[in-house]
């Protein structure tokens, strides 16, 4: 479920993307031909891919917050399991361990007359 919400998420992001880079810019120098965007229908070409943008931005919002909760349910499920254990381990009697090194034989070096 969670490599499926980041799938929607990447979608969502490059779609948000590419209608931000497709509108056009509200200030600076292209503001001057303001008046071209009433043509024709553009105005209304203009407010749907502002909705769309913020539509886009709150489906981001949303997901990702949905994959943090599923990333944290699993993190819990695992943690539990590795805190039972390290429970065990602590809990169990401490026992006295040897280390035995190994025995590694030193060749003779060769007299030096």
């Amino acid at each position: 479920m969670y490599t499926f919400l980041i799938v929607l998420i990447l979608i969502a992001s490059i779609l948000m993307v590419l209608a931000v880079l497709v509108q056009n810019p509200k200030s600076g120098m292209a503001s001057n031909f303001g008046a071209s965007n009433q043509v024709m229908g553009v105005r209304q070409t203009a407010d749907f891919l502002e909705k769309f943008t913020w539509g886009a931005a709150v489906v981001v919002l949303v997901l990702s917050l949905l994959s943090t909760i599923f990333v944290s349910g699993k993190l819990n499920e695992a943690g539990k399991s590795g805190a039972a254990a390290d429970l065990e381990m602590l809990s169990a009697p401490a026992t006295e361990q040897t280390v035995e090194m190994p025995q590694v034989e030193v060749p003779a070096t060769p007299a030096q007359n």
